[in-house]
């Protein structure tokens, strides 16, 4: 039942995300293709600036391109291969991104709105998106990450928490259950709210972090660094907490019950 609304409230979040362009986009797919395949290495693609929303840019091999500020709304990169780009700033809310390789991407600042990451309402693992070491330094996040590789990625000061004062569709929250988060930064992160159930949090820098009401059931935070985390109304039943750093200075500590 908890998944069936979990996907509801995405769905619903879709809809309220799914508002018209601003613009058209200013380059067409084939000529988004001619570009790329007209670089050579040591001279990556710059369409940064560019509006490239609801292009179908699927496979393509963007790896180290520019594309910074880029408006990417609804843009489908299924299996593109985004591999040390530069997205900071871009625009990626309703992006479909299954099976897309954003291993070390800068996407600092970037808007990630209602990721499309799987081609039915549960997440497969064969359609997962990989974000092993990217940078999501103050990015906007409010979207499905559950059981994806994230580890190392950089999210200190990302805002994923829930919008308190704009749930009129339901709580709109990011999902990061069952996600490989092992050596993470979530230094002072906003992660109000979230949906961390069972997380690989092994070594992950939570220092500052905003964690409050936030889902840690199960998490393994083995070695992870809590040093004045905000962990007020956070669940942290049967979380793993062996050498955990700062846990007794972490802000509303409550250690769950052990029977």
């Amino acid at each position: 039942m908890t998944g069936t609304k979990s996907a509801l409230g995405f769905a619903l979040l879709l809809m309220g995300l799914a508002t018209p362009p601003c613009r058209a986009a200013d380059l067409t797919a084939e000529q988004v293709g001619a570009i790329l395949a007209s670089t050579a290495p040591e001279k990556p693609a710059d369409l940064s600036g560019k509006s490239l929303e609801n292009l179908d840019l699927s496979n393509l091999d963007f790896k180290r391109a520019n594309l910074s500020g880029t408006n990417l709304y609804g843009a489908k990169l299924d299996g593109a291969d985004l591999s040390g780009t530069n997205l900071s700033g871009a625009k990626l809310d309703l992006a479909w991104i299954m099976r897309a390789n954003f291993t070390g991407a800068d996407l600092s600042n970037a808007s990630l709105f209602g990721l499309v990451v799987s081609s039915s309402l549960d997440v497969s693992p064969a359609e997962a998106p990989i974000f092993r070491g990217a940078n999501f330094t103050g990015a906007r996040i409010i979207a499905r990450l559950n059981r994806f590789d994230l580890k190392g990625a950089n999210f200190t000061d990302a805002k994923m928490g829930a919008d308190m004062k704009n749930q009129s569709m339901g709580l709109m929250r990011s999902d990061l259950s069952g996600a490989d988060l092992s050596g993470a930064n979530f230094t002072n992160a906003d992660l109000g709210r979230a949906l961390m159930r069972f997380a690989n949090l092994t070594g992950a820098n939570l220092s500052g972090a905003s964690l409050t009401g936030a889902d840690l059931s199960g998490a393994d935070l083995t070695g992870a660094n809590l040093t004045g985390a905000d962990l007020t109304e956070a669940d942290l039943g049967s979380a793993v907490l062996a050498n955990v750093y700062g846990l007794n200075a972490a802000k509303g500590m409550s250690l769950p019950q052990r029977h």
